[in-house]
């Protein structure tokens, strides 16, 4: 397969995804042993390793603060249901949910990913996946609580979202869903203009 490199600007939108859990093996999207990471119809993805949460979410931010980069697709593990979950709300608080994360920012945020699209596509995949506004107070919930109150002000917001796979859910299982998400946000995200191509 040619490298895209020689065929000219890539206009596709950037999709991150991030598994933050550090120990979990079940998130590579890495289809052969080409290295090269999978990527749905429309975007190209980018995956972002976990790591200490704070880095972490300032490095999201940063991220989706570039151009190009028009959507977040946050992966972890709900210990609270025995389907795919799909957090909507989240929020403001610290890792140990002790306090307030930011002493001005709103009490809560809410997911900008487009929720009944990724859900009837996981579903479709023939997996169960629900909606919930739940907050498991995890790394997760902070990650999401950061990344959608540092967008800064007047940028087109980004697709953000939490998937959450239930404990124990087989490794195959859980990159169907992330798949099956992640083609539901590209759907939704535009070719970018070329004077903002990477």
């Amino acid at each position: 397969m040619p490298d895209r490199r020689d065929e000219g600007p890539d206009y596709r939108p950037e999709l991150i995804i991030c598994a933050y859990e550090v120990d979990e093996s079940g998130w590579d999207l890495v289809e052969d042993l080409s290295g090269e990471v999978w990527n749905p119809i429309g975007a190209r993805t980018v995956a972002v390793a976990s790591g200490e949460p704070e880095a972490l979410a300032s490095a999201l931010s940063s991220r989706l603060a570039e151009r190009g980069c028009r959507g977040l697709l946050l992966v972890g593990r709900t210990r609270r249901s025995d389907a795919f979950r799909l957090q909507i709300r989240t929020e403001n608080h610290t890792l140990d949910g002790g306090q307030r994360l930011d002493m001005l920012g709103p009490g809560m945020a809410r997911s900008t990913a487009p929720v009944a699209d990724i859900l009837r596509a996981i579903n479709e995949a023939g997996l169960v996946a629900s909606a919930s506004s739940e907050c498991e107070g995890d790394v997760g919930s902070y990650l999401l609580y950061r990344t959608l109150s540092d967008l800064p002000d007047g940028m087109d917001t980004p697709a953000i979202g939490l998937l959450r796979a239930p404990e124990g859910q087989a490794d195959a299982a859980v990159q169907r869903a992330v798949k099956a998400a992640a083609q539901a946000i590209a759907r939704h995200l535009s070719p970018l203009p070329r004077s903002r191509a990477s």
